[in-house]
This record gives structure tokens, sequence and C-alpha cells, in this order.
């Protein structure tokens, strides 16, 4: 269906594509990795005919349909969602104005005097071709789409301009999506989703016939759609024949092969080139030498495994040890005129904990950050401070933000500490901003080098609590996993708020999930909490508590303040036991990942010791979902 060959592209001194081919078949589902500034975007551009390549020939089959879903943000537009929906059919719609025009004619002419009997063969081809198009079920395809994109009924006749960015951009790919085109080309599709809205968008994508190129820094989407993938790198692609997560795999076993063969060929040619130089030094030998100098030449060499790039160098300074209880709130009411965000929220988040905040877009996880932080107010409740306290917030669209007037250095000396001014070059070099980058300015950055300058600007001073908004917008996959480290590295306690599962995963133990003006707390990581929803897909969960809504709920039990403050309390000394084994746990996790480990004369004690450990864990999991249940099933008098 494509077919790219040798194609070129060079940026002043910089070459982007060194002559690269790549070919893509019918129904492929591809993902197209590398670093940011490789030509990821570029590259779809090529395809979509939106530029063209310096050299080289960009070949598509005749007659496909195309869609493309670019980072652009989409002209706001004077007509309703459904409206811009329904244009996706634009076939469906002019097949369905004929049919109209005949049914018109033939009902003002009942007797069918001097009617062309032609005209019924043509209204028997235009519901045929009306039928191919899914015309008769177009209402149905919107509703799932959009809904599953994460809309409600109620966003239906909403004008364009009455959403925000990213909700625009989540209707111009649901436009996209009910086209069905025959070649999807897709730009970071999950930079605006959440992750309700990614698990549906993954199981839509991975059931359709569509051919699609989709460009993601999402580890696990790409792992869960693709079933190939190419990797732009160093101005030349290679083609894996594998999802994300196996591509991984291959390309290590792949670099270990290239070099141990360039390693092995190394050692001959330097072999070679010494016996040559020997026998040069014999009259004798002369001819020899200079046969198996011919011989060498001929050789086609082993290419040396270039260097990966440099990544990141994060290191966020800790400050001073703060209380036991780092942020709290009670009875926390918010609302924006009419709309009720959060509705009486009781939270305490405790000295040392890494905490995700989770749920659907617009259901108040932005905001509840911003009145932990009193940023913003709450209408009604009460936020009680930590004792010693030292927070640096990452706001959602910190990058946005920046000055672009000012230059890399001047933006960090803005913020700058005193005791801090002679380190900022220094600094800005670790975030991979070396020599004169640092007096570019703001405006020239891209997306991930104005994520990289947001971030060097939160390691000026030291914190015991760290508040990140969707801080992998924008980073490539090194970048994160630099970012997700030097998390888990930090002592104090962090707060995110993402929607990305593989950056969350394993990073915090702790899963808030925002759903109607609620908020739902899961012990475990993202992936115990999706488990724990027992579901791919929340949006089933979504259909199946509104089924569930329609019946009527049986009445709480009642009982005493006394009892539910005993409960409470067990839960809490659960959680602190559950803590504990957990780090007794991970202390010998890290034993056993050294393979000395074994050679002790005690390993098996050790090792039974720690299954006894995860035993108690598991115990101590079943005993707190009791106590939580029994807190959510009664009321005090």
């Amino acid at each position: 269906m494509i077919q790219l060959t040798d194609i070129f592209i060079k940026y002043g001194d910089r070459v982007l594509y060194d002559y690269i081919t790549f070919r893509v078949e019918k129904g492929e589902r591809i993902g197209l990795v590398g670093r940011n500034g490789t030509g990821k975007s570029t590259l779809l551009k090529l395809i979509a005919g939106t530029m063209s390549p310096d050299d080289g020939q960009v070949d598509i089959s005749k007659q496909v349909k195309m869609a493309f879903l670019t980072q652009d943000l989409p002209e706001t537009q004077d007509i309703s969602l459904k409206e811009l929906a329904q244009s996706a059919f634009q076939e469906a719609n002019a097949i369905q104005d004929q049919i109209d025009a005949i049914n018109q004619q033939l009902e003002s002419n009942p007797e069918g005097k001097d009617l062309d009997l032609a005209i019924f063969d043509k209204l028997t081809d235009l519901n045929e071709a009306f039928d191919l198009l899914g015309g008769h079920n177009i209402e149905g395809q919107i509703e799932t789409v959009l809904m599953g994109l994460g809309f409600t009924s109620d966003d239906f006749e909403k004008k364009m301009h009455q959403f925000s960015g990213g909700w625009a951009m989540r209707a111009e790919l649901a436009r996209l999506l009910l086209s069905h085109p025959d070649i999807l080309l897709l730009d970071e599709p999950t930079n605006h989703l959440d992750i309700e809205s990614i698990l549906w968008l993954e199981q839509y994508l991975s059931k359709s016939s569509m051919t699609i190129i989709v460009i993601s820094h999402d580890k696990t989407f790409l792992s869960n759609v693709t079933n190939k993938t190419a990797e732009i790198e160093f101005s030349k692609m290679e083609v894996y024949k594998a999802p994300y997560d196996k591509y991984l795999s291959i390309k290590e076993e792949r670099r270990a092969i290239q070099i141990s063969a360039y390693k092995n060929q190394q050692k001959v040619i330097a072999e070679k080139e010494r016996t040559i130089t020997r026998f040069m030094a014999k009259a004798t030998k002369t001819k020899m030498a200079q046969s198996m100098k011919k011989q060498l030449d001929k050789m086609e060499r082993v290419d040396a495994v270039e260097e990966e790039a440099a990544t990141m160098n994060i290191r966020f300074p800790e400050g001073v040890r703060a209380g036991r209880v780092v942020l709290q709130a009670e009875n926390i009411f918010k609302s924006y005129g009419n709309k009720e965000v959060l509705k009486d929220i009781t939270i305490s988040i405790d000295n040392g904990e890494k905490v995700a905040f989770v749920g659907q877009n617009g259901q108040g996880k932005t905001t509840l950050v911003k009145i932990l932080t009193q940023l913003i107010e709450a209408n009604s409740g009460v936020v009680i401070p930590g004792h010693n306290v030292q927070s640096i917030y990452y706001a959602q669209n910190q990058a946005d933000n920046l000055d672009n007037s000012k230059t890399l250095l001047e933006t960090l000396e803005a913020v700058s500490p005193a005791e801090m001014r002679t380190k900022l070059r220094s600094i800005l070099g670790s975030f991979l901003f070396t020599g004169e980058d640092v007096d570019k300015r703001v405006s020239v950055l891209s997306g991930g080098e104005r994520a990289r300058l947001a971030m060097a600007m939160m390691v000026l001073r030291p914190s015991n609590l760290l508040i990140m908004d969707e801080p992998t917008n924008h980073l490539d996959m090194l970048s994160k996993e630099v970012l997700k480290d030097a998390i888990k590295k930090y002592a104090g306690t962090v707060v995110i708020v993402s929607h990305d599962r593989d950056f969350l995963a394993d990073l915090c133990h702790i899963v808030y999930e925002f759903r109607d003006k609620k908020i739902k707390k899961y012990l475990g990581d993202i992936n115990y909490f999706l488990q724990k929803r027992e579901t791919d897909s929340m949006r089933e969960i979504e259909k199946a508590s509104a089924v569930q809504n329609t019946q009527p709920k049986p009445k709480k039990q009642q009982a005493s303040r006394d009892e539910i403050k005993k409960k409470r309390r067990t839960l809490q000394y659960v959680e602190r036991d559950m803590e504990k084994l957990e780090s007794k746990a991970g202390e010998i996790e890290e034993q056993m990942a050294d393979p000395a480990f074994y050679q002790q004369s005690d390993h098996q004690e050790i090792i039974a010791k720690y299954k006894q450990y995860k035993a108690e864990i598991e115990s101590k999991m079943e005993e707190w979902e009791s106590c939580a249940e029994w807190l959510d099933n009664f009321d005090a008098n």
C-alpha cells in the first residue's frame, strides 16, 4: 500500500533521513518509534503528502482513503460535536441524498406515469452501497465512538468552540475513526486521552482492519495495538516484525550479535594487516602481500554499533524531613458555577508515599491537586498544611507557560535561588542543553525540549514533596525512564496525575480513582488497580454500573461512631503492617538480584522468609479489603 524508496531529507548541516526505504502492507499496524527529533512526525507527513523529500520516491496505492491525526489542534468550527462526527460519513450522506431524491420522485408520481424503470435498479444499487458503508447504523457508530473516547450524550449538541483543546482533539480523532479510512496515521493519539479512553482505543484499533501507522510514547499502548515496529535512529530506519515489547528484546539481541561480529572482524582485520605489513618487508612475499591486501579491501565490513543517544540526568534534591502527614484535606467541595467537580472529599497522604491520581479527564484530579497546594480555594472544606513541607509543583501546562522571549539560561535565572546561580549551566547540561543551547530562546524549542527545561526548573530547590500533573507529556521513552528512575530514588512524598500506565507501574503504590465527584483508594500500583476493576475496559464497568444504578439500592445498615472509628483504626494498622512487610520483602528482592546471593549457605532460608512475607502481605491485603468494604457499607448514626 505504501512504498518509500531512498528517502533523503536534510535540514542545514543535519541529515534527518539518509536514504531510507520503508514498505507498508495492507492491514499492518506499525508503531513508529525513536527519540524526539529523529523525524517520526516528518515520516507521517511524507506519507500524507503534506511535505516532500529532498530526494527519493513516495508511492501510495491508488484509490486508498487516508486519515491523518496530527499534533496540531483542529480549527474551531461553529458546528455541534454530533455534526462534526456526522461529517465523517460524507459518502454515505451523499448516497442518502440521492435515495431521498428518488423516493421523493416516486411519491410525487404514485401511478408511475412515464417512469423510467431503470430508476428502480438505481435505487437498489444505491441502497446496497449505503448498506456497505454502514449507513443504516450511523447513529449507533457515532454514539459508540464518541462515548468510547469519553464524551457523554450531553456533549453531543454542544458547539465545538465550547470544548477545550484536548477535547477538540478527541473529537477530531472520533471523526477520523468514523470515516473508516484504509490508512490511518496517528501522531501521539493518547496525549489528550485518559486511561479509560486509551483502553477503549486500544481495543478499537486492535480489532480494526485498517492499515495503521502510529507514533506514541506509551509503551503499553504500542505493545497492545501494533504488530510491527519501525525505529528511526541515526538517520536510518530498522523494521522489526514484532510489537513494541518484543521489539525491545529483538533489538537487544541484534545489537549483541552486531557488537560480537564487529569485534571478531576487527581482530581478523588487525591480524591480516600485521601479516601484510610483515610480508611487504620481504621481497619474496611482496606479491602475496598485495594479493592479501586486495582481498582485505573487498571484505564486507560489519558496521560499528553507534552509541546510544545521551539521556537526561535527573536528581531531585531532598529537603528537610516532613511530618508524618504531608497532605491532608477534609470535606472538600468544589464547583465551577453550576458544575460540581468534587464533593465531600477527605484525603490524607503520609510522608514517603508515592500516589497516583487517575480517572477520566474532567473528574477533578487537577482541581484537587491545586486545592491541596492552595493554588485555588475550595467552596467549602479545610486543607491542613503538613509540618515542614517543602513542595514543588509541576503543572500540566508547565512547559507551555514558559516565557518565549527568554533564553534557557535566563529562564532558570528567574527562578533560581542565589546559591544555585553558579550551577545553572551544569544543570542545563544534565538536561541535554549544552554549549550554545543555553542562549537559545524558549520560542524555538520543541515540545520535548520545553518539557525538559520545565523539569530543570524543578531541581533548583530542595523539596520533600513532588506534585506532578501529567509530567510525561512530550517526553520520549528514554526520558520517561530517566524521570521514573529519579522519582523512584526520591525519598520524599510524590503525587502524580497521569494516564501513562507504563510510567505509573511499579512507581506509585497507592492509586486514587476519581469518579462521579468522589475518590476511591486502592493499595497497589496501576496494574493492581486495573485488575481490581476486573476488566480491560473501564468503559464496560461504566455500562454495568449504569444498569445497576437502575435497580433499587439496599438501605445501608447503621453503625455507631465508635465502631466506625475502631474499624478505621484497624485499617490504618493493616496499611502500616503491609508497608513494613513490603519493605522487608523488597530488601530480600535486592539480595536475590545479586548472583552471588545463591552462593550463600543460608540463601534457602532467606528465600523461605521471602515467601512468608509475600504470604503475609496477601493475607493483610484480604484483611484490608474486608475492612474497607465494611466501612463502605455502614453509615454513622
